[in-house]
């Protein structure tokens, strides 16, 4: 490993909805890899995540942008790797460039489908690397975006799969949960909606909602509106250990996003033994193998999530069946470590280039 010393830029840390960003970097603590967080701000009120605490990372972050150079100047880094394409991107181009070294950076979701920078190709030529989390995204980094292909790798985010594992069996009324931001993207009423048909046939559920965002008050009103009120329960912001609680807990993981990157929370479920049923954007469709890990249904199609989530209701045997196949998935494609492996031979190949050209 040639890799020793990497230098990571993000825009607030840490926040509650990027757990992805702390298991990498406790991962790369882990193998003795040293490095520093350079985050322009904190990422503000809400609940940390123990990771966070047990892996010392918050040490390990420097907030006050003019105490970047400093940090830099300790640390000595070989390369510097921002997440997210846009102003963290464009921080880590600038501190790489007065240093000489090279920068990589991971394109996620929205700021490859939604709010791409307008200079994302020149960024991407310019960095070592493009990291990004699914074959959707290269896609369309390529096709509608100008990224060249040879820049991209595909790399999914991970999770511990030691952590998120399968929960007791379960009894009573199948619960349904959902892991996500209250934002319109996420289209939650979408799941409220589908919900609702299912409780209009006579089917028992119990749904909760895990998040918090600017359509909570919305997604309230409309839960009343349908009826729901004893059926679903908006959890708010959660702790990664109280994520897990939930989707141990859980018979049905759902997500019905009008877009997304590679989303943890599926692969969370999945390594929790659950069945998913979610939209097909994005990677999704990449995380979820259609009928054998739970089932991928047009985005905005409420009847189709509804029959879906019916089917997974009234058959305990096929959620069991496809959630240990989802499970066997998550282990062999979606660990942190299988991340992390990757990240490092994209690293070590980058440094060996500039050992070349030095």
């Amino acid at each position: 490993m040639n890799v020793a010393r990497i230098a990571y830029v993000v825009d607030g840390f840490p926040k509650v909805t990027e757990t992805f960003i702390a298991g990498e970097v406790a991962e790369l603590l882990r193998r003795g890899v040293d490095l520093r967080i350079l985050s322009p701000r904190a990422a503000g009120p809400g609940p940390v995540h123990g990771l966070v605490h047990d892996a010392g990372l918050l040490a390990r972050t420097v907030y006050e942008t003019l105490d970047f150079a400093q940090a830099l100047r300790e640390l000595r880094p070989q390369l510097i790797h921002a997440h997210f394409a846009r102003s963290a991107t464009r921080r880590a181009r600038k501190l790489a460039g007065g240093l000489g070294v090279p920068y990589t950076f991971t394109a996620h979701g929205y700021d490859v489908w939604r709010r791409p920078p307008d200079d994302l190709a020149e960024r991407a030529a310019a960095a070592a690397a493009l990291i990004t989390v699914s074959q959707a995204n290269a896609d369309h980094l390529t096709t509608e975006l100008g990224v060249a292909r040879e820049r991209i790798h595909v790399i999914p985010c991970g999770i511990d799969v030691d952590r998120f594992t399968p929960g007791p069996a379960k009894t009573g009324t199948p619960l349904i949960v959902t892991v996500a931001r209250l934002h319109p993207v996420k289209n939650i009423a979408l799941l409220l909606d589908a919900v609702a048909r299912l409780v209009g046939t006579g089917q028992r559920v119990r749904v909760a909602v895990i998040g918090d965002g600017a359509e909570s008050d919305n997604l309230w009103r409309r839960s009343d509106d349908l009826g729901l009120s004893e059926v679903v329960r908006f959890v708010g912001s959660a702790t990664q250990e109280e994520v897990l609680d939930w989707w141990r807990e859980a018979d049905i993981g759902a997500l019905s996003s009008d877009s997304e990157g590679m989303p943890v929370a599926l692969m969370e479920a999945a390594a929790c033994g659950l069945p998913v049923v979610a939209t097909g954007v994005g990677g999704v469709a990449e995380m979820v193998e259609d009928a054998v890990t739970g089932f991928v249904v047009p985005p905005g199609d409420a009847a189709a999530f509804a029959e879906r989530l019916g089917r997974l209701i009234a058959d305990p045997a096929l959620r069991t069946r496809m959630g240990a196949a989802a499970r066997q998935r998550a282990v062999d494609r979606f660990s942190v470590t299988n991340q992390v492996d990757a990240l490092i031979s994209v690293w070590d190949r980058v440094l060996a280039d500039v050992g070349d050209r030095s």
